[in-house]
């Protein structure tokens, strides 16, 4: 299980697009995603809450960021960019074991920028 939630308890269908930054001396990094027409933004949810942050939940327990801004179009919103900041190499790992799992169950890809 390796689920992303905006308002807890409701699951984020829509795969983002993710890029990862990391330190030259790997001790800290920043995950941004980018949803496109997120589930949650969506005209039927407007009644499901407010989105307090991004939350990446899986079977060690929950990662959060509030660190969520919408991205809008022609007055209408289209998306949602979260950063997921990485304070140290412990973190680094525990976000990337989430990543694997995620990536796993969602047929995702890593590549190595050149």
């Amino acid at each position: 299980m390796a689920i992303i939630q905006f308002i807890e308890g409701i699951n984020e269908t829509v795969i983002p697009d993710i890029k990862l930054t990391r330190s030259r001396d790997g001790s800290t990094g920043t995950a941004t995603f980018r949803f496109n027409n997120p589930d949650i933004i969506q005209l039927d949810m407007q009644e499901a809450g407010d989105i307090q942050g991004m939350y990446l939940k899986d079977e060690e327990g929950t990662l959060m960021t509030t660190d969520v801004s919408a991205k809008f179009a022609n007055g209408k919103p289209k998306g949602i960019e979260c950063i997921y900041v990485i304070k140290s190499p412990l973190e680094w790992d525990r976000f990337m074991r989430f990543m694997e799992r995620y990536s796993q169950i969602h047929d995702l890809a890593f590549t190595k920028a050149q």
